[in-house]
């Protein structure tokens, strides 16, 4: 088994005084006024990412997002200058929701050269200018002018599409930061074959973004994920990752794992040796630009046993770059202080045989067995930590972003709550 020397700090944790090495409060996962304020504090004011470019293809393509988090609907087109906009789904006669299908609570995307009211037959350009108003002379010289659809800042980052609701944000680049760039020119626009998961977990937002930014659970709660022996071994060793950084409010975790082929065939379950692929992807790297070298923001250990990246992207969204040449996407959407919807979207470059399907699909599957155990976990916690028998928690310093997050979030809060007392 690999083993990893810790910083000359001593530990991750130390590289962060700020952080602190003390118990940790987790009432920020119970508590209903506490997350109303999240939602006002944080989902209010920063960018989200809502999606890829990949689903505008054309002129006049769109999709619809239902965001809980900020109690609204949105609209994500590409208007005839191929501009990517982002608008309130609502139509500015009565406030009907203005694109939707069978169900307005569901989501749609489509193609059209305008948006047309159900209700009442306005219609609204790509641009999202009020085009035709229904009867228009019963309105007292209205001007369509100044009736368009409610813009959101929109802006994109190597593909990923991000929204806004203050005006008055950082511009999105700025805001990503520094490890942003260093992930700048990865192939993300080869990957375009996608298998996405959908799940309502009952459990804080948070929670699920604890499970996935430390691995020293992985032995224990996806040992079965391992043939017997593998699984033993990993039990017997525990797990460190390669290198863990802030970047406040942001993040990431390096790990090893996930190398393709495995060094010991024999870890891997029969189905894995065949079709050479499994929970860490297909084992033969694809053949584009951008993996080699790697940009310089990926396994910034430099190990040579380096298997993934994870990126957290505050605050509720994770990109996953796997060794073998292909990317995962966790969101986080909150819902309540207690439940939230978790989507996972996994991109490979297309297969050209069936043989490259059957790998994807292997993977595919195989991790939607992996993420379940997680939110199945997270359950039984979120139930224990609302009894508030106990609210404060050690982490130890493999959960270093576990106590970043909390904190960030917790200071961030603190912060609005001062200044709306104070005003």
């Amino acid at each position: 088994m690999p083993h990893f020397t810790k910083p000359a700090a001593g530990s991750w944790t130390e590289n962060y005084p700020e952080l602190g090495t003390d118990v940790v409060d987790f009432t920020d996962s119970t508590d209903p006024a506490f997350y109303a304020d999240e939602q006002e504090a944080i989902f209010k004011k920063s960018w989200l990412n809502v999606g890829r470019v990949e689903r505008l293809p054309k002129v006049g393509s769109y999709f619809t997002r239902e965001l809980a988090c900020v109690n609204a609907s949105f609209v994500i087109a590409k208007d005839h200058d191929k501009q990517i906009r982002a608008y309130y789904n609502i139509c500015r006669h009565r406030g009907n929701k203005l694109v939707w299908e069978d169900y307005p609570g569901e989501e749609t995307a489509g193609t059209c050269r305008q948006f047309t009211c159900k209700y009442h037959a306005w219609r609204y350009s790509l641009e999202g200018e009020a085009t035709f108003v229904q009867q228009e002379k019963e309105f007292f010289d209205i001007d369509k002018s100044k009736f368009g659809l409610k813009s959101v800042r929109c802006e994109v980052w190597e593909g990923f599409i991000f929204i806004n609701l203050d005006d008055n944000a950082q511009p999105l680049e700025e805001y990503l930061g520094a490890w942003a760039k260093g992930l700048e020119g990865y192939p993300f626009h080869e990957m375009t074959e996608v298998y996405s998961y959908r799940s309502e977990i009952g459990a804080n937002w948070k929670l699920f973004i604890d499970a996935f930014a430390e691995f020293y659970h992985a032995p224990v709660l996806h040992m079965k994920q391992a043939v017997k022996d593998e699984a033993d071994k990993l039990l017997e060793v525990g797990f460190e990752a390669l290198h863990y950084e802030c970047w406040t409010p942001h993040s990431m975790v390096s790990s090893w794992g996930g190398m393709a082929p495995p060094k010991d065939p024999s870890m891997v379950k029969p189905i894995e040796r065949e079709l050479r692929s499994g929970l860490f992807g297909p084992w033969d790297r694809p053949d584009i630009e951008g993996l080699d070298p790697l940009p310089s923001g990926v396994n910034p250990a430099g190990h040579k046993a380096w298997g993934v990246d994870e990126f957290e992207v505050f605050p509720n969204f994770g990109i996953l770059i796997w060794a073998p040449g292909w990317y995962l996407t966790y969101h986080y959407w909150p819902t309540a202080v207690n439940k939230h919807v978790f989507e996972a979207n996994l991109y490979f470059v297309p297969p050209k045989n069936a043989t490259e399907r059957l790998r994807q699909e292997l993977a595919g599957v195989t991790f939607k067995e992996y993420a379940l155990q997680d939110a199945n976990t997270l359950e039984a916690t979120q139930t224990m930590l609302e009894t508030g028998a106990i609210t404060e928690f050690p982490l130890n310093d493999q959960e270093v972003l576990l106590r970043h997050l909390h904190i960030t979030v917790q200071n961030i809060v603190k912060e609005y709550r001062n200044a709306r007392a104070a005003s």
